[in-house]
């Protein structure tokens, strides 16, 4: 089978993404995921992502993991976007399901807002947060970020702390009262990514929450580029949270699987 794909990156998260409304893509075949997105033997991305259609929404988009494992990407489902105003699918705003159901989008020029899943439960211990944003995120201040082994540290802590499900690791440092580096340790790929959305996401709002800034409106720094996340803070729940960044087109071409 020759198999059309694209790829997107959005602030270098990247991803093969697959029109796949007519039923093309053997979505059962783990093997084949994981050699689409090794670097080496295939195209390479962190993810692969399927746009197929949807009876609730504008598109349905089904996200694997580089290890075929499934969850919620921010920067995946940003991309996807991009990719189904490509196709013409969508015009500048968008409702599309998702694994964790349905989000809203709006998309001008290469900037995508994706408004993610509300926050109500966050938990505070003395050295890390915890809270899920679509994926579980564990988020911890760093003194001296530039000089953490992310993959070997954040293997530790997601598979010593949270076992075999684990946990994405967030490592932060502050730039001042509004703004703040960061980099993860995603579970699926089982190394540091270039960044990662639902990671940015669960650091501004743990940011907020543990009270190191005031502001709805976040910046976060990451390896690949700059994303922000504004929100509303009512009673400990965050809502109307929206991921906000670039997303890109990269490349298109066949494979033969």
């Amino acid at each position: 089978m020759i198999l059309q794909f694209f790829k997107y990156q959005g602030t270098g998260n990247d991803f093969v993404i697959i029109d796949n409304r007519h039923n093309v893509f053997p979505k059962n075949d783990t093997k084949l995921i994981v050699r689409l997105c090794d670097r080496r033997f295939g195209i390479g991305a962190d993810g692969l992502i399927l746009i197929e259609n949807d009876e609730k929404s504008d598109f349905n988009m089904i996200y694997y993991n580089s290890d075929a494992s499934q969850s919620l990407c921010g920067n995946g489902g940003r991309c996807a976007v991009a990719f189904a105003h490509y196709l013409e699918m969508i015009g500048n705003e968008t409702t599309f399901n998702a694994i964790d159901g349905l989000h809203y989008a709006t998309i001008e020029g290469s900037e995508v807002n994706l408004k993610m899943g509300n926050v109500d439960e966050i938990k505070e211990k003395p050295t890390y947060t915890f809270l899920n944003t679509g994926s579980p995120h564990h988020v911890q201040m760093v003194d001296n970020l530039e000089e953490v082994d992310v993959k070997i540290v954040g293997a530790k802590l997601r598979y010593g702390m949270y076992g075999q499900s684990g946990s994405n690791i967030n490592f932060v440092s502050q730039i001042d009262d509004d703004s703040f580096n960061a980099r993860t340790y995603e579970r699926g790929v089982e190394d540091e990514t270039l960044s990662c959305g639902t990671g940015v996401t669960a650091v501004a709002i743990a940011m907020h929450k543990m009270g190191k800034t005031k502001s709805d409106l976040v910046k976060i720094n990451m390896p690949g580029g700059n994303l922000s996340v504004s929100f509303e803070q009512q009673n400990g729940s965050y809502t109307n949270i929206f991921l906000k960044g670039p997303a890109k087109q990269v490349y298109k071409g066949e494979i033969e699987c």
